[in-house]
């Protein structure tokens, strides 16, 4: 049923409070948050396999000899951090721990977690196979037999090819000197892995996803397995219920709408909505109820209600238009590559972006850690969450994207931060796009399956140029001269010169008859580089002298996006240097490489 008198009943616990301090002291899945678990972050045996034969000599059995070293999990084995620091090439490597289960009864299982391990993983309990997973950006779990002994050894095989084309690799360099915009490698375990006790049956996957028009929020849940009774979802703010739906399972699973009374009340739902300005959570409590009404499960989770849309050239947030003021982010770190040095780097990531007058960011070529998304989603930070590309197009390649491209979507679609999805970048892995149908074909195809998976959602089909289906026209552009930026983006009428074509680049700006009517949004432009950095950088677009050079050069270009009042938004590259690539507005450690409030105030002046 749901609730929907006038006032609200508490609910007795302050489930956002209880969630926010379970995240802060380190629950990994911030979206499906329970009380306890085990964190298996820190030492672990490790060794390379370079010749395969890691399977005939036992690797995975407890007490196998071998080339075993030491490891710090999550860090990278290319990486300082991990403390081998070896960057390959290494196809496959093998990890080891001897773990003491934590205590759980007869009726509950110990599940063991991964965040992410680049790129297919086979994970060993005590020497026999428990899970295969192929996708280094997205989670997955498995459940140790009831029967499990209270000490188990944990294997994990990692098979990651250097050179892999076919395989979503996104910005890692298949050679083994990083050159031009691509960067050090990262493979095995790179993001948290972790324990908790469950029931034996048990939710595993709750999404909420607020439609504003309609003053209800879609929800749905699903169990471990098969099972009877109800699910039910309480809303809250603080301990005040907002509203509560029980729903009965069907398969093991719920789908379900529940009307948020206040929404219905033109005074009350702005005072819900979610924006960078106001990043309002509602807590929700999610509970499994059998037949006889007992909960046999419980977790923890959060909504965001907003909406967003493309209409008239404009991006719309919470209808009213909105001006994009986004920063590209590589989410690499110089010690720790595709993972966090720590949890609080994450954050410390939020507040820097938006220390510098950004409203959002553009993962580029990254799933990123489902905890930075909460702080967005807590901060107040828009995300176009993008899928790493494959270098190279085939059957192969078309599958391996459809099915990691899902996971990811799947596991971050309930984020009210994230209201861009970007399946393909500048047709990397899609070469001949405008020669050939059939990639052409697979583009439109991500295109239209994320709009499946997120009813509502904008995409991106192919960023930066020859779009297919796009819901947002995106333009990179590293035109140097600002007078060139404002002749080509400064009124309606250059703007449709410029998107009608033809495009300076080699390639074109679309696919097929330029789109009409959609929001226009330079989504790269700067990459302004100090040319005083070391030898061998790459300063591929644009460099200065000096930090004064660097002020100038912002302010020149900022104003001239300023001006460019047809513009719906922009994205500059990019937030740090990474690598070889020295074009940040900070330094690898993250300080600003100019004061945080003089870059803000370029970067604000520029709302379009």
């Amino acid at each position: 049923m749901t609730t929907g008198s006038e006032p609200k009943e508490p609910t007795g616990t302050d489930d956002l409070a209880a969630l926010d301090a379970a995240v802060e002291a380190g629950y990994p899945r911030p979206r499906l948050v329970r009380d306890g678990f085990v964190d298996l972050s820190g030492e672990w045996e490790f060794c390379f396999d370079d010749a395969d034969v890691g399977r005939d000599e036992r690797f995975a059995e407890p007490f196998a000899a071998g080339p075993w070293r030491s490891i710090v999990v999550p860090f990278p084995f290319e990486s300082k951090r991990s403390g081998i620091g070896d960057p390959g090439p290494h196809p496959i490597v093998w990890y080891r721990r001897r773990i003491t289960l934590p205590a759980h009864g007869a009726n509950e299982r110990v599940v063991v977690h991964f965040g992410a391990v680049d790129y297919g993983a086979q994970v060993f309990l005590d020497g026999a196979l428990l899970v295969e997973h192929c996708g280094g950006h997205t989670p997955f779990s498995c459940t140790l037999p009831a029967d499990a002994p209270g000490e188990v050894c944990l294997v994990v095989r990692a098979e990651d090819e250097p050179a892999g084309l076919e395989q979503p690799r996104g910005k890692q360099d298949w050679r083994d000197v990083p050159h031009r915009v691509w960067y050090g490698r990262t493979s095995g375990i790179w993001q948290p892995v972790w324990l908790e006790v469950v029931p034996a049956t048990h939710l595993c996957s709750v999404d909420l996803d607020a439609d504003v028009a309609s003053g209800e929020v879609a929800w749905s849940a699903r169990l471990s397995a098969r099972a009877a009774g109800r699910v039910r979802l309480r809303l809250s703010i603080g301990t005040e219920l907002v509203a509560e739906h029980e729903a009965r399972l069907v398969a093991g699973a719920v789908s379900a709408r529940l009307s948020i009374p206040a929404l219905g009340n033109a005074w009350e739902w702005e005072h819900l909505e979610w924006s960078p300005e106001r990043p309002r959570r509602l807590g929700a409590e999610v509970a499994w109820l059998d037949e006889d009404g007992n909960v046999r499960d419980l977790a923890r989770s959060y909504l965001g209600i907003r909406s967003v849309a493309a209409t008239d050239g404009q991006f719309v947030l919470n209808r009213r238009p909105y001006g994009l003021r986004l920063v590209l982010t590589q989410g690499y770190w110089p010690d720790t590559h595709l993972a966090a040095p720590s949890r609080q780097a994450l954050r410390d990531e939020v507040e820097l972006i938006k220390s510098l007058g950004f409203n959002g960011a553009r993962v580029h070529q990254k799933i990123e850690d489902p905890v930075f998304l909460y702080w967005c989603d807590r901060l107040g930070l828009l995300v176009w969450e993008e899928m790493p590309s494959c270098g190279a197009f085939s059957s192969r390649a078309a599958r391996r994207l459809v099915a990691e491209w899902t996971e990811a979507i799947e596991r971050d679609r309930s984020h009210p931060c994230v209201v861009a999805w970007v399946p393909f970048n500048e047709s990397w892995g899609v070469p001949a796009i405008a020669q050939r149908p059939e990639q052409a074909s697979l583009v439109r195809g991500l295109a239209e399956l994320t709009r499946a998976l997120v009813p509502g959602g904008l995409v991106v089909s192919n960023d930066g140029w020859e779009h297919t289906n796009s819901d947002l026209f995106t333009i990179h552009d590293y035109a140097r001269d600002p007078e060139v930026l404002e002749a080509r983006y400064g009124d309606p009428s250059a703007l449709a010169a410029t998107t009608a074509g033809p495009w300076p680049a080699v390639r074109a700006l679309s696919i097929g008859p330029a789109p009409l009517g959609l929001p226009v949004i330079l989504s790269e432009f700067g990459g302004v580089a100090l040319s005083a950095e070391r030898d061998g950088a790459w300063h591929g677009y644009s460099d200065v002298e000096d930090a004064s050079g660097l002020l100038d050069r912002l302010d020149q270009l900022f104003g001239a996006i300023a001006r460019c009042q047809a513009l719906a938004g922009f994205c500059y590259t990019q937030l740090c240097d990474t690598d070889q690539e020295e074009n940040g507005l900070a330094w690898p450690d993250r300080t600003p490489k100019l004061p945080a409030d003089e870059i803000a105030a370029l970067v604000t002046r520029s709302t379009p």
